[in-house]
C-alpha cells in the first residue's frame, strides 16, 4: 500500500470510528443520564435504541445517496453533521432533545461508515485486505475502548464529555479527507437540470419512506415489548404495520425503475444476500456477549465496574491484534478460511461459557473473551472482503449501507434475546441458557461458512452462482 492510499485509509478510519465509539461509550453513561433527567431505566434505554434504529435506516439511505451524488461529498457532509450534533447534545434542555441530537449524530456517523468502506473499495485497488485490516482496527478499537473511555471521561468531567470528545476526530478526518479523497462525479442518472420531481424518483423517496416506516414499526414494536416484558395489543398492531410496510416496500422496489435497494440485483448476486445474513448472525452473537458478559461479571460475580472494564479490554485488544493477521490471511487465501476459523472459535467460546460456574477463575473468562475477540477480528476483515467479492461496484454504497444495517439488526436482536431470556433480572441460570442459544447460532455460522463460495469476479453475475453451492 503506497503512502497516499495509507493516508486515505487513515482519513476514512478517523471518520468511521465515530459510529462504534458513540454506540459503545453511551453504555456507561446510562445511570448518570437517568439521574440527571430523573427518568426510569426503560425511558433512558432509548438513548441506546434510538441510535441503533437510526443507524439501521440511515446507512443504506446514505449509501444510495453516495452512489448517486458522490462519495466524497457525502463523507464530508457526514463529518459536519456529526460535529454539529456532538456540540449541541450537551446543551439539551431535556431528555427528548438529547434523543433528537443523538439521532442526528447517528445519521451523521452513518453517512461516514456507509460511504467510508465504499471509498476504500473504489480508490484503494492494491492490497485491499490490508486496507480492510486497517479499517477493522479503527472500528474494533473504537468499540473496544468505548466503555472504558466513556467511564474515564464521565469520572473526570461529566456525561457531556462523551459528546465533546468527538471533535478532534472529526476535525482531523475532515482535513485529511478534504485533501486525500478524490473528487467523484455524480451518477449519470443525476443531472443539474433535472426537475425536482424526477430527482425524487431517482432517489426513490417512496421506497426510502416505506423502508423507514417498516423498519421503525417492527423495531419499536419489538423493543417496546421488551421494555414492558410482554406483548400488548399495541405492540402487535405496530409490528403488523411494520410487516405490511415491508411487504409494500418489496413490491415497490421490484417495480420501480430506480430502486432504493436493488432487490433484483440481490437475486443476481445471492452471495451478497448470504453475506448480509452471516453478518447479522455474527453481530447477534457478538453483541449478546458484549453486553451479557459485563452483566454476568457485575451481577453474578459482583466484580466492580472498573475491573469489568479492564477485563472487557481483553475482548477489544484480541480483536485489534487479530485484524492485521486477518488482513494478510484474507489477502493470500480469500475470506473463506478466516471465516471458517472465526466460526469455530465462536463455537468454542460459546460452549466454554456454558461450562462456567458462579466461581469460575478469572483466567477462564479472559480466555473466552480472547477467543471471541480474535474471532471478531477475523470477521471484521473477512466479512468486508466477502462483501467486496460478492457485490458489484456500481452499488458499492448501498451494499455497504445494507451490510452495516445487518450489523445493527443483529445488535438489536441480541438485546431482544437477552431481554426475553433474563426477564426482569439478570441471573446465572439465564446467562447459561444464553450461552446455549449462542452455541446454536455459532454452529449455524460454521455451516454457512463451510457452504459458501465467494465470487472472485465482482462484475459478472454468472460467477456468483457458485455461492449457492
Amino acid at each position: 500500500m503506497n503512502s497516499r492510499s495509507r493516508w486515505l485509509m487513515i482519513s476514512v478510519g478517523l471518520g468511521i470510528l465515530l459510529n462504534p465509539l458513540n454506540s459503545s461509550m453511551i453504555s456507561v453513561a446510562i445511570a448518570r443520564l437517568q439521574h440527571v433527567y430523573s427518568i426510569d431505566f426503560t425511558a433512558v434505554s432509548w438513548i441506546v435504541f434510538s441510535f441503533y434504529i437510526a443507524s439501521a435506516i440511515a446507512q443504506p439511505v446514505m449509501g444510495k445517496a453516495s452512489d448517486l451524488f458522490g462519495r466524497r461529498k457525502i463523507f464530508l457532509a457526514g463529518l459536519v453533521v456529526s460535529l454539529v450534533s456532538s456540540i449541541l447534545a450537551p446543551f439539551s434542555p431535556n431528555f427528548g432533545w438529547l434523543i433528537v441530537f443523538r439521532i442526528v449524530q447517528s445519521i451523521g456517523t452513518s453517512m461516514l461508515i456507509a460511504v467510508g468502506t465504499a471509498i476504500v473499495r473504489i480508490h484503494i485497488t492494491e492490497k485491499q485486505s490490508d486496507a480492510l485490516a486497517g479499517l477493522s482496527i479503527f472500528l474494533s478499537g473504537a468499540a473496544a475502548i468505548g466503555p472504558f473511555a466513556g467511564g474515564v471521561l464521565i469520572q473526570w468531567w461529566d456525561w457531556p464529555a462523551i459528546f465533546i470528545v468527538n471533535t478532534p476526530f472529526v476535525v482531523a478526518s475532515f482535513i485529511l479527507a478534504w485533501k486525500m479523497i478524490p473528487n467523484d462525479e455524480p451518477a449519470a442518472t443525476v443531472s443539474r437540470d433535472m426537475s425536482f420531481r424526477k430527482l425524487l424518483g431517482v432517489i426513490d423517496v417512496p421506497g426510502i419512506l416505506l423502508f423507514a416506516v417498516g423498519l421503525i414499526a417492527l423495531l419499536v414494536g419489538l423493543l417496546a415489548a421488551k421494555s414492558s416484558g410482554h406483548f400488548s395489543m399495541w405492540n402487535i398492531v405496530v409490528v403488523l404495520i411494520g410487516l405490511v410496510a415491508v411487504g409494500i416496500f418489496v413490491r415497490h422496489e421490484l417495480k420501480t425503475v430506480s430502486p432504493f435497494i436493488p432487490l433484483r440485483t440481490f437475486a443476481k448476486y445471492p452471495g451478497m444476500t448470504w453475506v448480509n445474513i452471516q453478518y447479522l448472525l455474527v453481530n447477534f452473537l457478538y453483541y449478546s456477549l458484549f453486553f451479557g458478559i459485563p452483566s454476568y461479571l457485575q451481577m453474578v460475580r459482583h466484580v466492580s465496574e472498573f475491573q469489568t472494564g479492564i477485563l472487557m479490554l481483553t475482548l477489544g485488544l484480541s480483536s485489534i491484534a487479530a485484524s492485521p493477521i486477518a488482513g494478510k490471511w484474507v489477502g493470500k487465501s480469500g475470506p473463506r478460511p478466516a471465516l471458517i476459523v472465526s466460526s469455530l472459535l465462536m463455537v468454542v467460546g460459546a460452549v466454554w461459557i456454558v461450562t462456567w460456574t458462579q466461581s469460575s477463575p478469572v483466567i477462564s473468562v479472559c480466555l473466552a473473551l480472547a477467543a471471541f475477540g480474535f474471532s471478531n477480528g477475523l470477521n471484521a476483515v473477512g466479512m468486508q472482503a466477502a462483501l467486496f467479492k460478492s457485490s458489484p461496484k456500481e452499488i458499492a454504497g448501498v451494499a455497504s449501507g445494507l451490510f452495516n444495517t445487518s450489523r445493527y439488526l443483529g445488535t438489536i436482536l441480541s438485546s431482544l434475546l437477552t431481554g426475553i431470556i433474563m426477564g426482569g433480572a439478570f441471573t446465572f441460570t439465564g446467562f447459561r441458557l444464553l450461552g446455549v442459544f449462542l452455541t446454536v447460532i455459532a454452529l449455524v455460522l460454521v455451516f454457512i461458512s463451510l457452504r459458501l463460495r465467494y465470487s472472485e469476479q465482482l462484475d459478472e453475475p454468472s460467477t456468483s452462482n457458485s455461492n449457492k453451492k
